[in-house]
């Protein structure tokens, strides 16, 4: 069993940068494959970037490639999504999760997750 929280959500502008982490408990992250999802308002939940330690592998939505990062600390107990160039369009709820899978990108495939946390961009 893992629990996860995330923080660091808010308000920025476009054009903007936001951190957002997720912190791990139960568990060490590092077996599994760490994710982030989000949810705009009438919107199905998206896929936006996936990293796994295990097999050194980290991939992006097409939506935000070049623009998000991955990141995780030593201790390999938090993931970070780092986004740069923020747009109106990346407005949502920000949702981490955990999968003992390889390459996960959808919601099913991933068996823990966070409360998740609310990203705002301004135009």
């Amino acid at each position: 069993q893992v629990q996860l929280v995330e923080s660091g959500g808010g308000l920025v502008q476009a054009g903007g940068s936001l951190r957002i982490s997720c912190a791990g408990s139960g568990r060490t992250l590092s077996s599994y494959t760490m994710g982030w999802f989000r949810q705009a308002p009438g919107k199905e939940r998206e896929f936006v970037g996936a990293s796994s330690w295990k097999g050194g592998s980290t991939y992006y939505a097409d939506s935000v490639k070049g623009r998000f990062t991955n990141a995780r600390d030593n201790a390999k107990t938090t993931v970070y999504l780092q986004m740069n160039g923020l747009k109106p369009e990346d407005t949502a709820v920000y949702y981490c999760a955990a999968s003992q899978l390889v390459v996960p990108r959808q919601a099913y495939q991933y068996d823990y997750w966070g409360q998740g946390t609310q990203v705002t961009v301004s135009s």
